[in-house]
């Protein structure tokens, strides 16, 4: 349906309140909203304007609701203001977890809830934008998406088939229909009169083109969130990421700040200012820098790598302390391409970036098989290698680009502790100690959803392994092959008990390399690609 939307005077861009703007959202609309974790690219001032009108007014009521990339905070932030009951009625995710109180009415089944990966998301609303019907992609095959397991629906009020399963040529893939938004919250630094915006201190661009193509070329509204506005015309063209004929409605918060709750602008974030080499960024020696120095042993000279949230993403720092960090470009699915990684729900805003590319384009390398290597943290993983992230103890996390990054690269780390819940354990005297176990078991015989598929990968000939701080593992034919322990665990006491299926037990089974217990640098060396 064509909105609503305030006149244009001699070619200026109407500028409103968040409260006059959101007025113009009617009932039933579809709301796409930009942002990351951590307040990145948020339009925070929209979001709680919207959230409280809804409590005042219960109107504008049955959204839907489209987010390609987690916002929030793991709390009260992000999109977890909306979850108001009658507000929205239907929401499309690419990832959940950041905003909990979304997740917690999906599952309630308070509204019908749906997760497509996140680039998949944001290439369908990239097809949206040029009236395409959806995509066609192998992305998601043998996995929750594939509509032979659940379609991508997280509950069980959730019944329209948004994902089908098509041949040609005799290959499948998956048809994934574009919803087209027709409101879209989006966010820059500065516009021009005219709406023209650049992202000067912003900490990346995600997809807010897209976003505003698809709902400009829907008949919608879209409302931009800025910090300043200047001049027509005085904005040099090549920093111009929104052209203004695309904006509907500019909101002005001179208070915005690039990330929740920081200064106004970090400008080394935003890519203003580096950090020098001679800077001590180091991790203490615990689990977690133990896994990623054991990940970083994967990395080979020359690769193009992923690094996800989570345990791993402190493998570029172990890099930088061993003197090899230029040897290997990381890059996120958000568009950073090198620099150091951020840790955290702020996830992507790095330091020293070489590149920062728009988030749909760094998908389409995904998808095409552009990645050497990727690092991916998991929740679980069963005795066929599947891994589960998307939704585990009840809790709706989604995947963000986990399908989409896990699908193609050539090999496949897997990064995470053997179990979870209170797990302690020290680095000692060149051992492993577990002080106190986890709760949870993390290796089960089967998941009940799968995030990846370790049968397709191993069909698509990829090299996948799984690495914890007290073993390691790899993927073949007939499961899981434990290759490695750590020095001072028992293998049956503190791995095998601790599991709840048998791994192959690897007739080179050898202790993990002595260097990633030292306090010291390890002194590592890349090997050339072809080792």
């Amino acid at each position: 349906m064509k909105l609503n939307k305030p006149s244009r005077i001699n070619g200026r861009v109407p500028v409103l309140s968040a409260q006059e703007a959101v007025n113009y959202i009617p009932d039933e609309a579809t709301l796409c909203i930009l942002g990351a974790g951590g307040g990145i690219l948020e339009a925070t001032t929209l979001i709680t304007a919207l959230a409280d009108k809804y409590k005042t007014t219960q109107s504008p009521r049955d959204l839907s609701i489209i987010s390609p990339t987690g916002l929030g905070d793991r709390a009260d932030r992000g999109i977890s203001p909306l979850a108001q009951e009658g507000l929205v009625k239907w929401a499309l995710c690419g990832h959940w977890g950041q905003s909990p109180r979304i997740s917690e009415l999906a599952e309630q089944n308070k509204i019908a809830a749906y997760n497509y990966p996140q680039g998949v998301l944001t290439q369908t609303l990239r097809a949206s934008a040029a009236h395409q019907p959806g995509i066609l992609s192998d992305i998601g095959i043998g996995t929750f998406v594939d509509p032979r397991q659940q379609g991508g629906k997280l509950n069980d009020v959730t019944k329209e088939d948004l994902i089908k399963l098509v041949e040609i040529d005799n290959k499948e893939y998956l048809y994934y229909k574009a919803i087209a938004p027709n409101v879209a919250f989006i966010r820059a630094t500065t516009c021009d009169s005219e709406g023209y915006a650049s992202f000067e201190d912003e900490v990346m661009y995600l997809d807010a083109l897209v976003i505003a193509q698809a709902v400009h070329n829907n008949g919608g509204i879209v409302m931009m969130q800025v910090q300043k506005m200047v001049k027509k015309a005085t904005l040099h063209p090549k920093s111009v990421r929104i052209p203004g004929y695309l904006v509907d409605i500019v909101v002005v918060d001179a208070d915005q700040t690039q990330l929740y709750g920081g200064a106004p602008v970090n400008r080394f974030i935003s890519g203003d200012f580096t950090l020098d080499d001679s800077t001590q960024l180091t991790l203490p020696l615990n689990q977690r820098k133990l896994v990623a120095r054991r990940a970083l042993f994967e990395m080979r000279k020359g690769a193009v790598g992923n690094v996800g949230v989570g345990i791993a993403d402190g493998i570029g720092l172990v890099a930088r302390e061993e003197g090899c960090a230029d040897d290997f470009v990381l890059t996120v699915e958000t568009g950073p391409v090198g620099g150091i990684t951020s840790q955290g729900v702020a996830f992507g805003a790095n330091v020293n970036t070489r590149a920062i590319l728009d988030m749909t384009s760094q998908f389409d390398f995904y998808h095409g098989g552009g990645l050497d290597v990727c690092y991916l943290s998991f929740a679980e993983v069963d005795q066929h290698g599947n891994v589960g992230v998307h939704k585990f103890n009840g809790k709706i996390m989604g995947t963000g680009g986990f399908i989409d990054i896990s699908a193609t690269s050539q090999k496949i780390i897997f990064c995470g502790t053997l179990t979870a819940g209170s797990l302690k354990t020290e680095i000692t005297d060149g051992k492993l100690n577990i002080l106190q176990e986890g709760r949870v078991k993390k290796f089960v015989s089967e998941l009940p959803e799968i995030t990846f598929s370790g049968k397709i990968a191993l069909e698509r000939g990829l090299d996948v392994r799984y690495i914890t701080e007290r073993a390691v593992f790899t993927l073949k034919q007939d499961g899981l092959h434990l290759i490695e322990i750590a020095p001072g665990v028992d293998l049956q006491r503190d791995i095998l008990d601790k599991m709840d299926f048998s791994p192959v037990i690897s007739p080179d089974l050898k202790l993990m390399d002595t260097r990633l217990f030292t306090d010291s640098t390890m002194g590592f060396t890349l090997p050339d690609a072809t080792h």
